[in-house]
């Protein structure tokens, strides 16, 4: 994968201690995918800047702990109430 086009970081020191990267639009402001320290060479893209997301399958469920009541999740994929590395 590789990023094409400007994009605006703004970091960010988890609860871990660990380094975030949030990268975002700079021209209208919305969030398009993170970078942890904590796991380099993985990118963690929001689901709603997918052209095609059918063609991509959840693998885990990460920070259930916050999750809200509403939001359904596959009870088969793993879950995890914050990151899996921390």
């Amino acid at each position: 994968m590789s990023i094409q086009g400007d994009v605006t970081y703004y970091d960010h020191i988890a609860d871990s201690g660990n380094r975030i990267s949030r990268a975002f639009c700079p021209i209208c402001g919305s969030q398009l995918f993170a970078k942890l320290e904590l796991m380099p060479g993985i990118i963690g893209l929001r689901a709603g800047t997918l052209d095609e997301p059918q063609h991509f399958q959840p693998k885990i469920d990460i920070f259930t702990a916050s999750a809200n009541h509403w939001d359904t999740m596959d009870p088969a994929l793993p879950k995890f109430p914050k990151s899996p590395r921390a």
